[in-house]
């Protein structure tokens, strides 16, 4: 019998954590300390990538985490070629949802996985299309008075608030709450790890 490997998220999202845990993994959270706001890309989808692989690098490269795998990600919404991440206020939050509802985004998250033993690293993004429903200016006001729009990317989630709001999705559903577990599947693949070996009883 070899020891399970350990597996470390390298986000403060508990939304992660969640689809981690219900997908029978049990990962230490190690929060990277990135300054997002420093990095850029020349598109949404290569800097969600380019973000994901900072966190990932930035928790890899820690003594502690030696001999685990730590997967960082990071999503951002495209939005008329934009990439739109956590809006910055209130007012940022309702003028999104405006600009939003009738419309349909793209929500990209970048995911990197560092096997800290091996030394191995591979990173991809994630796309899926969300279609936008059309709340009132008094729902998008209850629903940003509600805080939530301020502490997630592009200012909605399907696991929250917003989920009335959203009329349909094309793609993962994880990877719009923010991480995918097929394309997880397949960077562990890609390092020689099968996710089953990761399973917690």
């Amino acid at each position: 019998m070899t020891a399970q490997r350990t597996l470390v998220l390298a986000s403060a999202s508990p939304a992660r954590l969640g689809l981690l845990r219900q997908a029978g993994l049990a990962p230490k959270v190690i929060v990277s300390g990135v300054d997002e706001d420093a990095l850029s890309a020349d598109t949404p989808a290569e800097l969600a990538r380019v973000l994901a692989e900072a966190k990932a690098d930035a928790v890899a490269a820690l003594p502690e985490v030696s001999g685990s795998l730590v997967i960082g990600c990071d999503s951002v919404l495209e939005l008329d070629g934009q990439a739109l991440g956590k809006p910055a206020d209130a007012e940022e939050a309702t003028a999104r949802w405006k600009a939003m509802r009738g419309r349909a985004g793209v929500l990209r998250t970048g995911h990197c996985l560092v096997d800290t033993a091996s030394g191995r690293r591979t990173s991809a993004t994630a796309s899926t299309t969300v279609r936008f429903g059309e709340p009132t200016d008094a729902e998008v006001a209850a629903y940003v008075a509600s805080g939530e729009p301020l502490h997630v990317a592009g200012a909605f989630t399907l696991d929250g608030r917003s989920a009335p709001f959203v009329d349909s999705i094309e793609g993962d559903a994880g990877n719009v709450i923010g991480l995918s577990l097929p394309l997880l599947r397949r960077l562990l693949a890609e390092v020689g790890v099968g996710i089953t070996e990761l399973w917690t009883d």
